[in-house]
Protein backbone atom coordinates (compact mmCIF):
# COMPACT_ATOMS: atom_id res chain seq x y z
CA UNK A 1 0.00 0.00 0.00
CA UNK A 2 1.48 3.65 -0.96
CA UNK A 3 2.22 6.02 1.59
CA UNK A 4 1.71 8.84 -1.06
CA UNK A 5 -0.02 10.45 -3.97
CA UNK A 6 2.25 13.43 -3.75
CA UNK A 7 5.50 12.67 -1.29
CA UNK A 8 6.16 16.19 -0.49
CA UNK A 9 2.99 17.37 0.63
CA UNK A 10 1.19 17.26 3.84
CA UNK A 11 -1.22 14.80 2.55
CA UNK A 12 -4.57 13.89 3.79
CA UNK A 13 -6.61 11.02 3.15
CA UNK A 14 -10.24 10.63 3.30
CA UNK A 15 -12.79 8.07 3.46
CA UNK A 16 -17.11 7.76 3.80
CA UNK A 17 -18.96 5.44 5.41
CA UNK A 18 -22.56 4.31 5.52
CA UNK A 19 -23.81 6.05 2.53
CA UNK A 20 -25.93 3.14 1.55
CA UNK A 21 -27.52 2.73 4.72
CA UNK A 22 -31.34 3.04 5.23
CA UNK A 23 -30.87 4.62 8.51
CA UNK A 24 -28.36 6.66 10.72
CA UNK A 25 -25.73 9.23 9.91
CA UNK A 26 -22.83 9.37 6.99
CA UNK A 27 -19.79 9.41 8.51
CA UNK A 28 -16.37 11.07 7.22
CA UNK A 29 -13.14 10.64 8.28
CA UNK A 30 -9.52 12.32 7.18
CA UNK A 31 -6.72 11.58 8.39
CA UNK A 32 -2.99 12.52 8.05
CA UNK A 33 -0.07 10.22 8.63
CA UNK A 34 3.13 10.32 9.65
CA UNK A 35 5.30 9.32 6.66
CA UNK A 36 6.99 6.23 9.25
CA UNK A 37 3.75 4.90 9.50
CA UNK A 38 3.26 1.08 8.42
CA UNK A 39 0.64 -1.67 9.46
CA UNK A 40 0.18 -4.57 7.84
CA UNK A 41 -2.71 -5.60 8.05
CA UNK A 42 -4.54 -1.38 6.92
CA UNK A 43 -6.27 -1.78 4.20
CA UNK A 44 -9.79 -0.94 3.15
CA UNK A 45 -12.34 -1.26 5.99
CA UNK A 46 -14.84 -3.32 4.05
CA UNK A 47 -12.41 -5.96 3.41
CA UNK A 48 -11.21 -6.15 7.13
CA UNK A 49 -13.09 -8.15 10.05
CA UNK A 50 -15.08 -6.35 12.56
CA UNK A 51 -12.14 -7.53 14.81
CA UNK A 52 -9.10 -5.85 13.14
CA UNK A 53 -11.06 -2.79 12.59
CA UNK A 54 -11.23 -2.21 15.42
CA UNK A 55 -7.88 -3.03 16.70
CA UNK A 56 -6.10 -0.51 14.37
CA UNK A 57 -8.95 2.11 15.23
CA UNK A 58 -6.81 2.82 18.52
CA UNK A 59 -3.44 2.39 16.56
CA UNK A 60 -4.28 4.67 13.80
CA UNK A 61 -5.63 7.48 15.90
CA UNK A 62 -2.68 7.09 18.43
CA UNK A 63 -0.03 8.03 15.37
CA UNK A 64 -2.07 9.92 13.24
CA UNK A 65 -0.36 13.22 13.07
CA UNK A 66 -4.16 14.38 12.77
CA UNK A 67 -7.22 13.17 12.51
CA UNK A 68 -11.11 13.95 12.40
CA UNK A 69 -14.40 12.26 12.39
CA UNK A 70 -17.52 14.08 11.52
CA UNK A 71 -21.09 12.49 11.25
CA UNK A 72 -24.22 14.11 9.18
CA UNK A 73 -27.61 13.15 10.00
CA UNK A 74 -30.58 11.93 8.57
CA UNK A 75 -32.17 15.62 8.13
CA UNK A 76 -29.22 16.67 6.60
CA UNK A 77 -28.98 13.72 3.92
CA UNK A 78 -32.86 13.91 2.92
CA UNK A 79 -32.38 17.71 2.80
CA UNK A 80 -29.18 17.91 0.17
CA UNK A 81 -28.64 13.91 -0.41
CA UNK A 82 -26.25 11.39 0.10
CA UNK A 83 -23.96 12.01 -2.18
CA UNK A 84 -23.35 15.89 -1.08
CA UNK A 85 -24.43 14.65 2.42
CA UNK A 86 -21.52 12.78 2.30
CA UNK A 87 -18.81 15.42 0.68
CA UNK A 88 -20.31 17.36 3.00
CA UNK A 89 -19.42 14.84 6.09
CA UNK A 90 -15.22 15.14 4.35
CA UNK A 91 -15.35 18.55 4.25
CA UNK A 92 -16.55 18.60 8.03
CA UNK A 93 -13.57 16.29 8.80
CA UNK A 94 -11.58 17.73 6.95
CA UNK A 95 -12.06 21.49 8.25
CA UNK A 96 -11.88 19.82 11.81
CA UNK A 97 -8.10 18.27 11.36
CA UNK A 98 -5.66 19.96 13.77
CA UNK A 99 -3.47 20.53 11.19
CA UNK A 100 -4.60 22.15 7.47
CA UNK A 101 -3.19 19.59 4.83
CA UNK A 102 -1.30 20.87 1.67
CA UNK A 103 -3.38 18.28 -0.58
CA UNK A 104 -5.95 15.66 0.06
CA UNK A 105 -6.97 12.56 -1.33
CA UNK A 106 -10.15 10.79 -1.40
CA UNK A 107 -11.38 7.58 -2.32
CA UNK A 108 -13.94 7.67 -4.57
CA UNK A 109 -14.97 9.86 -7.90
CA UNK A 110 -16.91 12.78 -6.60
CA UNK A 111 -15.56 16.05 -4.49
CA UNK A 112 -16.13 19.81 -3.96
CA UNK A 113 -13.20 21.84 -3.90
CA UNK A 114 -12.80 22.66 0.21
CA UNK A 115 -10.10 25.97 1.32
CA UNK A 116 -8.65 25.77 -2.02
CA UNK A 117 -6.24 22.86 -1.11
CA UNK A 118 -5.92 21.20 -4.20
CA UNK A 119 -7.18 17.26 -4.47
CA UNK A 120 -7.29 13.97 -6.58
CA UNK A 121 -10.40 11.24 -6.18
CA UNK A 122 -8.89 8.02 -6.58
CA UNK A 123 -11.44 4.65 -7.53
CA UNK A 124 -10.26 2.69 -4.84
CA UNK A 125 -8.06 4.85 -2.90
CA UNK A 126 -9.08 3.15 0.34
CA UNK A 127 -7.27 -0.13 -1.21
CA UNK A 128 -4.09 1.67 -2.35
CA UNK A 129 -3.35 4.63 0.00
CA UNK A 130 -2.38 4.33 3.83
CA UNK A 131 -4.40 7.66 4.51
CA UNK A 132 -7.26 6.51 2.75
CA UNK A 133 -7.56 2.65 4.11
CA UNK A 134 -6.75 4.81 7.78
CA UNK A 135 -9.80 7.15 7.13
CA UNK A 136 -12.53 4.15 5.81
CA UNK A 137 -11.50 2.66 9.18
CA UNK A 138 -11.95 5.41 11.71
CA UNK A 139 -15.40 6.29 9.48
CA UNK A 140 -16.37 2.91 9.61
CA UNK A 141 -15.57 1.99 13.24
CA UNK A 142 -17.29 5.29 14.83
CA UNK A 143 -20.46 4.96 12.46
CA UNK A 144 -20.92 1.64 13.81
CA UNK A 145 -20.29 2.87 17.19
CA UNK A 146 -23.20 5.22 16.81
CA UNK A 147 -25.20 2.65 15.51
CA UNK A 148 -24.73 0.03 18.52
CA UNK A 149 -25.39 3.50 20.60
CA UNK A 150 -28.55 4.09 18.65
CA UNK A 151 -29.94 0.65 18.75
CA UNK A 152 -30.75 0.62 22.33
CA UNK A 153 -32.90 2.98 21.58
CA UNK A 154 -34.47 1.18 19.10
CA UNK A 155 -33.62 -2.62 19.30
CA UNK A 156 -36.40 -3.89 17.08
CA UNK A 157 -34.16 -2.61 14.13
CA UNK A 158 -31.26 -4.66 15.39
CA UNK A 159 -29.03 -1.67 13.92
CA UNK A 160 -26.46 -3.35 16.64
CA UNK A 161 -25.98 -5.93 13.88
CA UNK A 162 -27.17 -4.62 10.74
CA UNK A 163 -25.66 -0.95 11.46
CA UNK A 164 -28.77 0.29 9.41
CA UNK A 165 -28.11 -1.50 5.79
CA UNK A 166 -31.35 -2.44 4.21
CA UNK A 167 -31.13 -6.39 5.66
CA UNK A 168 -33.84 -8.00 5.36
CA UNK A 169 -34.72 -7.99 9.06
CA UNK A 170 -34.30 -4.42 9.00
CA UNK A 171 -36.68 -3.91 6.46
CA UNK A 172 -39.05 -6.23 7.88
CA UNK A 173 -38.60 -4.33 10.74
CA UNK A 174 -39.65 -1.13 8.84
CA UNK A 175 -43.05 -2.27 7.93
CA UNK A 176 -43.91 -3.90 11.30
CA UNK A 177 -42.84 -0.96 13.03
CA UNK A 178 -42.49 2.31 10.68
CA UNK A 179 -39.48 4.02 10.69
CA UNK A 180 -37.86 6.34 13.79
CA UNK A 181 -36.23 9.74 13.81
CA UNK A 182 -32.58 7.87 12.31
CA UNK A 183 -34.06 6.54 9.11
CA UNK A 184 -33.71 8.76 6.12
CA UNK A 185 -36.90 9.25 4.55
CA UNK A 186 -35.74 10.10 0.65
CA UNK A 187 -34.49 6.12 0.79
CA UNK A 188 -36.37 3.58 -0.46
CA UNK A 189 -37.03 1.76 2.57
CA UNK A 190 -40.27 -0.46 1.92
CA UNK A 191 -40.24 -2.98 -0.95
CA UNK A 192 -42.19 -3.14 -3.77
CA UNK A 193 -45.91 -3.30 -3.05
CA UNK A 194 -46.86 -6.55 -4.41
CA UNK A 195 -48.75 -6.60 -7.85
CA UNK A 196 -52.03 -8.52 -8.24
CA UNK A 197 -51.80 -11.50 -10.99
CA UNK A 198 -55.27 -10.70 -12.81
Amino acid sequence: MLKYYRKNEFEAGTDEAGRGCLAGPVTAAAVILPSSFTEKSLNDSKKLSETIRNRLRPLIELRALSFSVAHIQTDVIDNINILNASILAMHKAINTLSSKPSFIIVDGNRFKPINEIPYECIIKGDSKFQSIAAASILAKTHRDAYMEKIHEEFPMYNWKQNKGYGTREHREAIMKYGITKYHRRSFKLKPDQLKLNL
